[in-house]
């Protein structure tokens, strides 16, 4: 009698931390022992570490999650009511989120359908003639999806002949590039989470912002703490997004560990890209000049229900990003404005679109489990 299969779960954030258990407690007990448990000395040294990661020049500013650090951004920039911000639908609602929170009028996008990102076409279309009825548009959020860069190139050609600074939301590409640069360090400023299954993960909530702009980051460091330049003294309307003091010394535990957790990711997606070679499942696009970092390995079928079901059925956990577009959403159908295309491939997607377990943590043996699952999946 065959033993039962063990269920390989689609993200398993604990996997991170049983990894490098006895480093993350130590750090844990580092900065309780510390006494000091916000904005102090770990926070300091983890925006330092992540910045120099990034590279030359990069200024990081830690906060509570990645919602505001796109949020943080924007208020940095002074945009909010009476502006718009382009992004795009087929994202996790976060993004649109942050750019209602500073009171600014979202307009949401389409994505190519090979590789989920921002149509850049579009983009340039929206910039040259905007729809009639939003408030001028004053930025453009860029989504680097499941892992890797949008169309960069004429995205920033476009931004700078219309005159609008392009921020990128990083939330699931730590350590992507594209033409050699990190991705995070192409735009104006860019906004990463630290939520548990991201790349980089906290054991918690966090994010952190990045740009080359000095005077932002300052900027933005007083308005994440009630825009205190002098402690109790508000020289800047401000909001509480603060990174605490446990969450950056597990974040610097775990850095130094990113680049190869990254590798390990790519291979693992080689390992699906040769199970499913020569089958009906076309594995994803990686794009040309670019590193992907999978935070996902996304897969397309009309028949999403039945596949997923056959893999729970060999102990293969799926998931679906995202099931329902933002503009389909009941907090946001109706009154969100849309471009041109009517975010017709976004809605496409919604419907075929699945997750395979993706994390470094997985052993080589579940590795062979999925690959053998997506092999006899035809």
């Amino acid at each position: 009698m065959n033993a039962p299969l063990t269920m390989i779960a689609q993200a398993d954030p604990g996997a991170g931390y049983r990894a490098l258990k006895p480093e993350i407690d130590a750090a844990v007990a580092r900065a309780l022992n510390s006494g000091w448990y916000i904005l102090g000395q770990e926070g300091a040294a983890f925006e330092r570490e992540y910045g120099a990661w990034l590279g030359e020049g990069m200024q990081a500013v830690g906060c509570a999650n990645g919602t505001d650090a796109i949020a943080l951004i924007l208020r940095g920039m002074g945009i909010g009511e009476g502006a718009t911000v382009v992004t795009v639908s087929h994202t996790a609602v976060a993004t649109v989120a942050a750019i209602e929170m500073v009171g600014a009028t979202p307009l949401l996008l389409d994505i190519d359908p090979d590789t989920y990102t921002m149509d850049a076409d579009e983009l340039a279309a929206v910039l040259e003639d905007p729809p009639p009825g939003i408030p001028p548009i004053r930025a453009v959020v860029a989504v680097h999806i499941y892992g890797q860069a949008c169309d960069l190139g004429p995205m920033l050609a476009a931004c700078e002949k219309a005159g609008v600074p392009l921020i990128e939301d990083c939330a699931q590409c730590h350590g992507a590039t594209l033409g050699g640069q990190m991705l995070g360090t192409i735009g104006h400023a860019s906004a990463f989470s630290l939520y548990p299954t991201k790349n980089l993960g906290a054991l918690g909530d966090g994010g952190v912002l990045a740009t080359r702009d000095i005077e932002l980051a300052g900027r933005i460091a007083a308005i994440r703490q009630y825009g205190w330049k002098e402690r109790y003294v508000s020289s800047l309307i401000g909001i509480n997004s603060r990174l605490d003091e446990v969450q950056a010394a597990i974040l610097r535990t775990k850095l130094p560990h990113l680049d190869a957790g990254n590798a390990r990711r790519r291979a693992i997606a080689d390992a699906y890209d040769a199970a499913l070679a020569g089958g009906r499942f076309t594995p994803p696009l990686r794009r040309a000049n670019a590193t992907h970092v999978f935070h996902q390995y996304v897969l397309r079928s009309d028949d999403r229900a039945a596949v997923m079901a056959r893999l729970k059925a060999e102990g293969v956990g799926t998931g679906i990003h995202y099931p329902v577009p933002v503009h389909e959403q009941s907090a946001y159908a109706g009154r969100t404005a849309l471009g041109p295309a009517g975010c017709a491939e976004t809605s496409t997607a919604a419907k075929v679109v699945f997750s395979l377990p993706m994390y470094p943590e997985l052993s080589d043996a579940q590795v062979e489990q999925i690959c053998g699952a997506l092999s006899r999946l035809g």
